[in-house]
C-alpha cells in the first residue's frame, strides 16, 4: 500500500518529462498505447466517446487504420484512428515546405576605411542596400591603419551617414563599437522591408513548386522524322569541324587586355 503511491507519481512526472520533449517525439500508437481506457476520435473526425484499449483497437482494426495517441496528459488520454504513416509523411512534407520557404538570414561584412573615396562609398552602400533588401543583415565595418586609430570622431562620421542613408530599408540592431582597430555596426532590415523579403521567398518556393521538370513537355521524335538526325547525318571533316569552315576564318581578333 505503501509504494503504490510512489509509482504513480513516479509514472505521472514520467509521463510529463516524455511530453514535454516536444511534438518531435513519435505518438504512441496501437499496442504502445498504456491506458485502460481512451477517449476515441473517429477517422472521420466524430466522437466516439470512452471506451476501452481493448475495443478502440478492434475498432481501428476493423477500419484497417491504426489507433494514434494525440493527447497522452487528457483524462483519459485521447486517441484518433488514423493511417499513421499517411500522417507522418504528410507532417514531414508540412515541415519540408516550411523550411523551404522560410528566409536565411546571412551576415554581410563591408569594410570601409576613415579615407574611403566618395565613390567607393556610394558603390558599397547601394550593395549594402540590395543585400538588406533581400532580408539579410550587414556588419559595417571602419578599418584603422597607424595613426588612424587616432581619429576615431571619422569612423563615426562614416557610420553615421551609412544610417542615414540607409534609414528607409535598414536600421542600426548594433550601435557603433570598438573591437581592437576596428569600429563597427550591424544593420538590420526594418520589419517592413524583412515581411517582403519573407513574401519574395514564399512566392519563390510556391513558382518552384509549380514549375514542370526539364524536359517533360517534350515528345520524343521518331527516328524518321525531319530533323531527327540532321546533327548525326552533316558531313564533318577529318578536324571535327563541319562545311562552314569559311566562319572559322573570320573571327574576330583577341581584344587586347584592360589596363587598370
Amino acid at each position: 500500500m505503501g509504494l503504490q503511491p510512489f509509482l504513480e507519481d513516479v509514472h505521472i512526472i514520467r509521463e510529463q518529462r516524455n511530453s514535454s520533449r516536444g511534438p518531435n517525439r513519435d505518438q504512441r500508437t496501437n499496442r504502445r498505447i498504456r491506458a485502460r481506457e481512451v477517449r476515441v476520435v473517429g477517422s472521420d473526425g466524430s466522437q466516439l466517446g470512452v471506451m476501452t484499449i481493448e475495443a478502440a483497437l478492434e475498432k481501428a482494426r476493423s477500419e484497417s487504420l491504426d489507433l494514434v495517441e494525440v493527447s497522452p496528459m487528457a483524462k483519459p488520454p485521447v486517441c484518433k484512428i488514423m493511417d499513421y504513416g499517411k500522417f507522418k509523411y504528410e507532417e514531414k512534407k508540412k515541415a519540408s515546405d516550411a523550411k523551404r520557404t522560410q528566409v536565411v538570414i546571412q551576415l554581410k561584412e563591408v569594410k570601409l576605411r576613415p579615407k574611403t573615396e566618395e565613390h567607393d562609398y556610394e558603390f558599397k552602400v547601394r550593395n549594402t542596400r540590395r543585400f538588406i533588401e533581400e532580408g539579410n543583415k550587414a556588419k559595417v565595418v571602419i578599418q584603422f591603419r597607424g595613426r588612424e586609430i587616432t581619429h576615431k570622431e571619422l569612423g563615426s562620421a562614416i557610420l553615421d551617414d551609412v544610417i542615414k542613408d540607409l534609414k528607409d530599408v535598414a536600421v542600426a540592431e548594433q550601435l557603433p563599437r570598438m573591437e581592437g582597430r576596428q569600429m563597427y555596426m550591424i544593420l538590420a532590415p526594418t520589419p517592413k522591408v524583412a515581411q517582403k523579403a519573407r513574401e519574395q521567398a514564399r512566392q519563390a518556393a510556391a513558382a518552384a513548386r509549380k514549375s514542370p521538370p526539364p524536359g517533360a513537355g517534350k515528345k520524343p521524335q521518331a527516328p524518321g522524322a525531319p530533323g531527327a538526325d540532321a546533327a548525326s547525318t552533316a558531313p564533318v571533316d577529318a578536324d571535327g569541324g563541319g562545311d562552314n569552315d569559311a566562319d572559322d576564318t573570320d573571327e574576330a581578333p583577341d581584344a587586347a587586355p584592360a589596363t587598370t
